[in-house]
């Protein structure tokens, strides 16, 4: 009886690794080669403020959808939603066998405000013993003025002079904050800027279309996509310290990047909620 139950609690033990070795997993993105004709037939990002008010506070609602044009072995979305260069909330979706991911969500919120959301859409394809991916990013702001002065509304581009003027002051409130955080973090680590290009991480959207300075697009897409499998493995699961703990990432700083003009490395920079500062850092392979 005694064998009978060992061989049983061995048989599950088994069974329990196996399932741990080929369960897909939501914890990892990973970058394969590109795909030359597998693309996204649609993909967008969207931010739309919500009418009505509740307890004070105003809803928005996030969205992030894609669709391959085809199905994916592993199809994976994730989103992030940043406010005044701090980011408030995250998104993220997977599915095995699928072509297309739709997720949503309401954010509630007080005050004016300057929203920024960046997504990043991918395709894990097995094609025999070939892995290959498909990738695009997309991204969405708005801006939402909540003054008790005037009714509550939200704009992607000010029409009238009033909406100009708070346009104004949420770019300029968030790009000195921003501006302060960078500079307190190249010098808490040293950094010299002048030997990188930087960029904070909404508007990587711009390499979606064109190359990084004296880059191939094909190694433009190779760099974006190992940055945001570094990305969502060391920030957007949490921020892993040196020490190994791990720290949420809500309420941390927009993310700079810094890819180093001689394509060795990159870093990538922010402050948590708490204050502490944090360095990520990545290889660039030839």
């Amino acid at each position: 009886m005694k064998k009978l139950v060992s061989i049983a609690a061995l048989l599950l033990i088994i069974a329990s690794f196996s399932l741990f070795i080929y369960r897909p997993t939501k914890e990892t993105i990973i970058f394969f080669p590109i795909h030359p004709h597998v693309t996204f037939s649609e993909a967008k990002t969207t931010l739309q403020l919500q009418p009505q008010k509740r307890d004070g506070k105003y809803s928005l609602l996030w969205s992030a959808s894609s669709s391959l044009d085809r199905d994916a072995y592993l199809r994976q979305d994730i989103s992030l939603l940043f406010a005044d260069g701090r980011l408030v909330d995250r998104l993220a979706k997977w599915k095995t066998n699928s072509q297309t991911l739709t997720q949503e969500k309401i954010v509630a919120a007080r005050d004016s405000r300057f929203f920024q959301a960046i997504s990043f859409h991918h395709g894990e394809l097995h094609e025999g013993e070939m892995i290959t991916s498909s990738q695009t990013m997309t991204s969405d702001y708005l801006y939402v003025i909540d003054s008790p002065y005037s009714p509550l509304v939200s704009f992607h581009r000010a029409a009238t002079q009033d909406e100009k003027e708070w346009q104004n002051v949420l770019n300029k409130t968030t790009a000195e904050f921003l501006r302060h955080t960078s500079e307190s973090l190249l010098s808490h680590f040293s950094i010299q800027k002048q030997q990188y290009y930087s960029l904070y991480l909404p508007d990587l959207i711009v390499y979606n279309e064109q190359p990084l300075p004296d880059l191939s697009m094909e190694k433009t897409q190779e760099i974006i996509g190992k940055l945001w499998e570094g990305l969502y493995k060391s920030y957007f699961l949490g921020i892993k310290k040196e020490d190994g703990s791990i720290l949420s990432p809500i309420g941390s700083t927009t993310p700079l990047i810094l890819i180093s003009k001689d394509y060795s490395h990159l870093l990538v920079l922010t402050e948590t909620k708490d204050g502490e500062k944090i360095r990520l850092t990545q290889q660039i392979s030839r």
